[in-house]
């Protein structure tokens, strides 16, 4: 297998997707045919958005690109890739601090199903400081978020302030 031929699987709890994550994607396709972008369903933590919209997000998010597949996953991230026909991983890396979680990540799903390849792919310089957190912090305290997130995301977060949900249409 080559990575011309490969699926790759980026996947994240996406709380929100930012600007760092999008660009992420796109050099993803740029190296993979096919690129599944997979919405962990995680219940043990507080999301600023509720799972079923984050999907939805991300999926208007990519809508012009056939290339990305935007899905769900709960349970080992190996099996979801087993199961999606996947054997490559992507990941960001931002920062050296980044590096000894995600290597060990990294070894860990390798020693569960040895024919995983996690590779790892840097944003643009100007994206490099967000954080899904960071963006979460600036959120609850008021700030303006609009140049880190994408448009399907602000909308989201402006509904979730009024105190409802946003649908595609808005």
């Amino acid at each position: 297998m080559t990575f011309a031929q490969a699926t790759a699987v980026y996947p994240g709890s996406f709380d929100p997707l930012h600007l760092g994550h999008v660009d992420i994607v796109r050099r993803a396709v740029g190296v993979f045919p096919r690129v599944i972008v997979a919405v962990l369903a995680n219940t043990e933590k507080q999301a600023l958005l509720p799972f079923p919209e984050r999907v939805r997000i991300i999926q208007e998010t990519f809508a012009d690109t056939p290339q990305v597949e935007v899905t769900s996953f709960s349970g080992l991230l190996v099996d979801f890739m087993r199961q999606s026909g996947a054997r490559v991983m992507i990941r960001g890396m931002r920062a050296v601090s980044d590096f000894e979680y995600e290597f060990q990540l990294a070894l860990m799903n390798r020693r569960l199903w040895p024919l995983v390849e996690t590779v790892f792919l840097t944003p643009n310089e100007e994206f490099i400081y967000l954080s899904s957190r960071v963006i979460k912090e600036i959120w609850a305290l008021g700030g303006d978020v609009s140049s880190f997130v994408s448009e399907p995301v602000l909308r989201a977060l402006l509904a979730l302030r009024r105190g409802r949900t946003v649908t595609p249409a808005e």
